[in-house]
């Protein structure tokens, strides 16, 4: 892994960590919770020695990257906007974006809302906001009980999270995980979560506030997806009772969907099967 690494101000007073490997037409990868750009670390060769520029930002309020104070900072709106100024800075003003988890709702806000830019689009185990809060229901809908916590005013979140935060960030990286995340790098996505805290809380704040308002105005107004999209996602829809396939239809008009039985943390389990759906995707 040769990552070259720089500093990238997105905007006033926001830059972003960027790990950029390989050459060609840019494509965009967005880490998810709790992580940061390295869990693309097997993923990212296999594309740039397929003849792509990959780009591996932290998040705002995530691993290196700066992190402001305060939930409308963290809106899906703003950060899919860091993704167009971080493109644009390193000469790109139309590339392809793929997105895991918490990236995977900023991918689909900037396709949303700057088509223009966005060439290609991946979602990697991941409904768009709106649904995510309308299929969790009754006591299956538990699986996704820190999405509520870290929606709670503060300072609770913050407080008891800060009293044992490898305890709450290393169960979603071990029960999710399937083995797949390796001692050191599980470290390294603690230490990074740790020093997170209230960013991280923002960023899920914004997601049942903002993000939603944001979501139900796109709805109403029928604003879909035009892009080529591929979704990965696991059958979290059997398991929910919900059609995943129906529920991201409704946002994309060229869908690729995908259930598949690696993990949630996919990108590192198995990135084969990513790497070969992301270039399937590019070939579109």
């Amino acid at each position: 892994m040769d990552f070259s690494y720089r500093r990238v101000e997105v905007a006033p007073s926001v830059t972003l960590n960027v790990a950029t490997l390989g050459s060609g037409q840019p494509i965009v990868l967005l880490h998810g919770f709790p992580q940061t750009h390295l869990m693309w670390r097997h993923v990212a060769p296999r594309l740039a020695d397929a003849g792509y520029q990959v780009i591996c930002p932290d998040l705002r309020g995530y691993g290196d990257s700066d992190k402001p104070d305060g939930t409308a900072a963290y809106a899906k709106r703003v950060m899919a906007a860091d993704v167009i100024a971080l493109a644009q800075a390193l000469g790109h003003e139309r590339f392809a974006l793929a997105g895991h988890d918490r990236g995977a709702l900023v991918a689909i806000r900037a396709g949303l809302d700057h088509p223009e830019h966005v060439t290609h689009l991946a979602s990697l185990d991941v409904l768009p906001t709106l649904d995510s809060w309308e299929v969790l229901q009754g006591t299956g809908g538990v699986v996704g009980f820190h999405l509520y916590l870290m929606a709670a005013p503060a300072p609770v979140p913050e407080r008891l999270i800060a009293g044992a935060p490898d305890v709450f960030f290393g169960h979603f990286l071990d029960t999710w995980g399937n083995g797949s995340i390796p001692a050191d790098f599980r470290e390294v996505y603690l230490r990074a979560s740790r020093n997170a805290i209230p960013s991280i809380i923002s960023d899920y704040r914004a997601t049942a506030t903002i993000d939603v308002d944001d979501d139900r105005a796109d709805r109403a107004a029928g604003r879909r997806l035009q892009m080529p999209v591929t979704v990965l996602q696991q059958d979290w829809g059997a398991a929910l009772g919900f059609d995943a396939k129906a529920r991201w239809s409704a946002w994309a008009t060229d869908l690729t969907h995908q259930t598949v039985t690696a993990g949630h943390f996919m990108a590192e389990e198995d990135p084969e099967l990513v790497v070969r759906h992301l270039l399937a995707l590019l070939d579109r």
